[in-house]
């Protein structure tokens, strides 16, 4: 029993002995792997490097080819919708024009791209969608804002011109006036337009604040790419009367600004009611006046008759731009045919009245289209006081189509009918505008114009 007891006691101070030792090499083993697990993963990361990068590259490879450029135009939807159909356009805030913003989440952060080489067909030109790091190969990435404006009509004429520029200044107003266009896109059912009429760019200047460059994508090129783009493909669809008027506004106060125009003084200066200016603005060659002296006369006749009248006659192919908004910023009555120089209204305050006049055939055949000014008047706060149509002329001979034969021809007048409506249009702008300075306007408001043109 007592050499059991020794032997045991024997081992246990063997074991007791060997501890030590055992727990010197068990952390001397830990710190060994501690220093080694900080070393390893540098050494794995770095071997790694060259397959990592090689792997980013491959993913931006297949993210460009993901950039699949599908027809501008496509022709099997509807007018509004068939430019860049695959996206639906919106209204933000509600009662804008519907507009398509690039990059924004609806096009998940990515810009758009355009090649877009004809002129003749828009189902040939092209649009895409790429990531800023990944756009198609060949393709040019153009800095700033884009305004692109896609139009049934035309950039050329003013009045249809003027369509297409209206959403992209309310929509530059409401940015605060900081986005500037630095280039335009235009097109025509798809297909490139590179110029705008001067009247146009130059209202444009005067609204955004920065030269109209327009963006002439060039065939030899690849495909252009828009840092940023804001895209209007149905002019002013959607937008209510509230923000037209409002654009309306903006533009007015920005074209006067733009030319000098004191806006104390755009209604002739003074007292306001106690004046009434008539603006005639004659056309040259079709639709114009037969006679311009005889009608001119029957409107002077009838503004004696008004204390403060003065009537001013001046061909619109005569006036620069500027020429124009000093014009029709000290207009009360606008007199005209049917034409785009009419599309001057514009510049007249809110509340003034326009008579228009159209050649023989335009009742008859014309359609909705001879109403345009008619529409206009009603976004710009102005009155349009009627119209008058030739009623008799001279048949055409070998053409059937009373449009077709009238549509530029010249127009007469009718100097008792003028006379009355005149007096008629006289009086009551003569009683609005002393309504409006006494603080109590007639179914408007007083002549307003902020120095400063407001930015919301």
């Amino acid at each position: 029993m007592t050499m059991k007891i020794t032997t045991n006691t024997n081992h246990v101070k063997t074991a007791l002995f060997l501890i030590p030792p055992f727990l010197v090499s068990v952390v001397f083993y830990l710190h060994f792997q501690t220093q080694l697990s900080i070393f390893s993963p540098v050494c794995r990361c770095a071997s790694q490097q060259p397959a990592a990068a090689g792997a980013v590259d491959d993913h931006v490879d297949r993210l460009r080819a993901s950039a699949t450029f599908l027809p501008l135009k496509d022709t099997r939807q509807g007018a509004e919708t068939w430019f860049i159909s695959t996206l639906n356009a919106t209204a933000e805030p509600e009662g804008e024009a519907r507009n398509l913003v690039f990059p924004s989440p609806k096009s998940a952060s990515r810009l758009l791209c355009l090649s877009a080489p004809s002129r003749r067909d828009g189902a040939k030109n092209a649009y895409a969608l790429a990531w800023r790091d990944a756009l198609p190969h060949g393709a040019a990435l153009l800095p700033g804002l884009a305004f692109v404006s896609e139009t049934a009509y035309d950039h050329s004429n003013i009045w249809h011109g003027l369509t297409a520029l209206l959403p992209f200044a309310s929509w530059h107003e409401r940015s605060g006036c900081r986005a500037r266009p630095a280039r335009w896109a235009l097109f025509h059912h798809g297909e490139v337009r590179t110029e705008m009429s001067r009247w146009l760019a130059t209202l444009a200047e005067a609204t955004t604040g920065a030269k109209v460059v327009v963006e002439a994508f060039d065939a030899a090129g690849g495909p252009a790419c828009f840092e940023e783009a804001v895209v209007f493909r149905a002019n002013v669809a959607g937008m209510n009367k509230e923000r037209m008027l409002a654009a309306a506004d903006f533009m007015r106060c920005k074209a006067r600004a733009y030319c000098g125009v004191d806006a104390s003084r755009a209604g002739g200066g003074g007292d306001p009611s106690a004046s009434l200016r008539v603006t005639l603005l004659f056309r040259t060659g079709g639709r114009a006046f037969k006679d311009e002296p005889a009608v001119t006369r029957v409107f002077e006749k009838e503004c004696k008759r008004v204390a403060g009248c003065a009537v001013a006659a001046a061909h619109v192919n005569n006036l620069t731009f500027c020429d124009q908004v000093r014009l029709l910023s000290s207009t009360d009555v606008l007199i005209s045919a049917h034409g785009a120089q009419m599309t001057n209204m514009l510049f007249m305050d809110r509340n003034s009245s326009v008579m228009e006049f159209y050649p023989l055939g335009w009742k008859q055949r014309a359609g909705g289209g001879q109403y345009v000014y008619r529409w206009m008047t009603d976004w710009t706060g102005i009155r349009h006081e009627g119209a008058w149509w030739e009623p008799v002329g001279e048949p055409c001979p070998n053409n059937p189509d009373i449009l077709d034969c009238w549509k530029d021809r010249q127009i007469g007048h009718n100097e008792t009918y003028f006379a009355e409506w005149a007096a008629r249009v006289f009086a009551a702008t003569k009683e609005r505008k002393k309504g409006s300075a006494a603080g109590a306007p007639a179914g408007g408001r007083p002549r307003e114009e902020a120095t400063i043109c407001r930015c919301s």
